[in-house]
């Protein structure tokens, strides 16, 4: 059997070159004094249902700018920039004027939980469903939950089979509190957010006008975050794409009682969702990171996958970098890649039950205490403290980082793993840490005063950038394509919704 410094040898140049990244990066919008901007998406941004970069993840509100898969590094994050560069141009010009991107994970000011608007896609029966899936999103969860936003880093390696996939996502969940402890910058929040909700959170300062723990990472990752009960029935096993399928399938099929209480539709007969069975589509499914594939129109991707295997892996962990405009930096980005060849490349038992109940566990302890001297996690039957085990960790990653290195040019992937090391030494120089040391030295510990200032800075920073006219039409012209081909699905569709919702809803949609 192969030993890891033997698979790093075997990866030849032009394969690490092709590794691809993309980004998909959330943000509500919200009003200049902090609050969840209530307005339509704007028009001149072009259709949330057809823009292939430009759209709305749960809510009207809450903006989802993707980028392509790049080769490079640079080119991805140029990408991203320029999708926010046109984006705040549009809120500029709206009104009311001053919308600002959110720059924080952890929401703004929200409304009363029935008022904060569900995405719009339109008339078409594929649009009516995305809307319908989002009020059952609502009816399961609450519509709070639905606005913490993140970043999500989908990343491939050529030539990488499913098995080598699902290797690498085992060893990802295993170690994944490196990655929250590095990058975690939600450890306080909006006390609205958890209004009417339990909760262990502390308030910061005297005036109430936030929450914390105070050695939290990533409270977008703990307990009050991306967490469902139901799902928590969910024995899902990484150990394959058949069994990872199976278990999908079963959640997709199996009527889950408290669901179907709420029912299909209304008495009046409003949709309050797709489904009544533990997901409603495969989306639902939350974990910190997802195999994927590429979809054909009107395609399950659970067929997908069946069908053609595993395309690409989706990190769906990081949180918004409050300090950084578009959320993310060219260093986390490289950091980011060495870890997932260190994951593809180490070997990966298979995972068991209780392995997988310690990893959330794990989890867990990390985002609402990564930064807490001497917290130990579970490995195995040891318990060890976090930072000896990322420590270890980062240190496997310097062969990788080194062949990046080797085979691009330049040393941007030492740098950044070193980077990581040095924050790992001292905790005090992480986001999260950072976050509270300005919530209480600049901000008067006031969550909103901190977001908006950040979000403020990220608008100015980004407005002032170089653009040209030929950017400001390409992108303009992509918004009145995408507009097109809404009105061309919408024009197109034959049948009935309900049909339709049934069609798309079958069993037989998921097989192969």
């Amino acid at each position: 059997m192969s030993t890891l410094p033997q698979r790093l040898a075997a990866l030849s140049a032009d394969r690490l070159l092709g590794m691809r990244r993309g980004i998909e990066k959330e943000g509500l919008r919200v009003l200049p004094t902090g609050q969840l901007a209530l307005t339509p998406h704007p028009q001149a941004l072009g259709s949330a249902l057809t823009h292939a970069s430009i759209t709305t993840d749960y809510s009207e509100s809450q903006l989802e700018l993707i980028t392509g898969a790049h080769r490079g590094v640079r080119q991805c994050l140029d990408e991203l920039t320029e999708l926010h560069q046109f984006t705040h141009r549009v809120l500029q010009q709206q009104q009311p004027a001053g919308e600002l991107l959110w720059a924080s994970s952890m929401p703004c000011q929200l409304p009363p939980d029935e008022t904060i608007p569900l995405g719009r896609y339109g008339g078409s029966n594929v649009g009516r469903a995305k809307s319908v899936y989002r009020m059952g999103l609502g009816h399961r969860y609450g519509r709070r939950m639905q606005t913490i936003s993140g970043i999500h880093y989908n990343w491939s390696l050529p030539g990488v089979g499913s098995d080598e996939y699902f290797a690498l996502i085992r060893n990802f969940r295993r170690q994944a509190f490196v990655l929250l402890f590095l990058f975690g910058a939600s450890p306080a929040l909006c006390p609205c957010f958890v209004q009417g909700r339990e909760h262990r959170l502390q308030p910061l300062g005297d005036a109430g006008r936030a929450l914390y723990l105070p050695h939290a990472t990533s409270l977008r990752m703990g307990r009050l975050g991306y967490q469902s009960e139901a799902q928590a029935s969910l024995r899902v096993s990484y150990n394959g794409l058949k069994g990872y399928a199976d278990s999908l399938h079963e959640a997709l099929t199996k009527p889950y009682p408290d669901y179907e209480a709420i029912g299909v539709r209304s008495l009046g007969g409003d949709y309050n969702q797709l489904g009544t069975s533990l997901l409603q589509i495969e989306n639902e499914f939350y974990g910190t990171i997802r195999p994927k594939r590429t979809v054909r129109t009107g395609e399950r991707p659970l067929h997908a996958l069946r069908e053609r295997g595993v395309e690409y892996v989706e990190v769906r962990l990081m949180d918004l970098d409050p300090f950084v405009p578009v959320g993310i930096t060219a260093q986390t980005m490289r950091l980011l890649d060495v870890f997932l060849l260190h994951c593809l490349l180490s070997d990966s038992p298979p995972d068991t039950p209780e392995e997988i109940a310690q990893i959330k566990s794990n989890q867990h302890l990390t985002a609402e205490r990564g930064r807490e001297p001497g917290l130990r996690l579970a490995r195995g039957s040891e318990q060890v403290l976090l930072t000896d085990w990322a420590a270890e960790i980062l240190a496997e990653c310097q062969p990788m980082a080194e062949a990046l290195d080797a085979a691009g040019g330049g040393t941007d992937y030492a740098q950044a793993l070193a980077a990581a090391q040095a924050t790992l030494a001292a905790p005090s120089s992480t986001p999260s840490a950072h976050v509270l040391a300005e919530l209480t030295q600049q901000f008067d510990s006031d969550f909103t005063a901190f977001a908006r200032a950040h979000s403020q800075s990220a608008r100015d920073v980004l407005l002032g950038l170089p653009w040209t006219e030929t950017q400001q039409q390409r992108l303009l012209q992509l918004a009145e394509q995408s507009l097109a081909a809404q009105q061309a699905i919408e024009q197109a569709d034959t049948l009935s919704f309900e049909d339709w919702r049934e069609r798309y809803m079958s069993v037989e949609e998921l097989t192969v």
